[in-house]
């Protein structure tokens, strides 16, 4: 059966319904009129009041036959229900975005501060160091001036304030040492 003719049939059967509540109204209304009205104006009152009754009874009638505007009625309900929907899922996912992107953005920072503080203590432990080395390179300098004969002192004291020539000169000197390791092992003395 289709849907127009379950419609059909529905509001036929509620119009029969509807005819019998009818018919059973006049009936009752008609058995007050002619054993229960003590006169014309009781009668006037009985007749509005059963076609209140009736025009209720068609009211209702119309009400459950409206088949198409009863779809129509919930299909737009459920539209609306459906637009509410999708705009609290769209608000939960924003709400769960900013939460997701906040955690990060926390997590991010945590990771700079620690890297910073890894940063300064590595630099604090290289200073630290570098002065260790610096200060114990002065004090082997001193050790080395004060315990050398006074002849080289002034020698070791003029390289000091003209560092090239003395460079040059250990240059060759390594050179010339160099040399005669490597004739040495030539000629096959280990």
């Amino acid at each position: 059966m289709t849907d127009r003719k379950a419609g059909a049939a529905s509001g036929k059967g509620a119009a029969k319904k509807g005819s019998a509540k009818a018919a059973a109204a006049g009936k009752a209304a008609a058995g007050k009129a002619s054993g229960g009205a003590k006169g014309p104006e009781e009668l006037r009152r009985q007749i509005e009041h059963t076609r209140g009754e009736l025009g209720d009874t068609v009211s209702e009638l119309a009400g459950k036959a409206d088949v198409k505007g009863r779809a129509m009625a919930r299909a737009a309900d459920l539209r609306d229900k459906a637009g509410a929907m999708t705009v609290q899922l769209r608000s939960s996912a924003a709400q769960a975005g900013h939460a997701v992107q906040d955690k990060a953005a926390q997590a991010g920072h945590l990771v700079q501060d620690r890297a910073a503080q890894a940063g300064h203590t590595v630099q604090d432990r290289a200073t630290q160091a570098g002065h260790t080395v610096q200060g114990k390179a002065t004090h082997a300098g001193h050790v080395v001036e004060h315990s050398v004969p006074r002849p080289v002192r002034t020698v070791v004291q003029a390289g000091l304030r003209h560092p090239r020539p003395v460079l040059i000169a250990g240059a060759a000197v390594g050179a010339v040492l160099a040399a005669r390791v490597m004739r040495h092992r030539r000629n096959g003395h280990r």
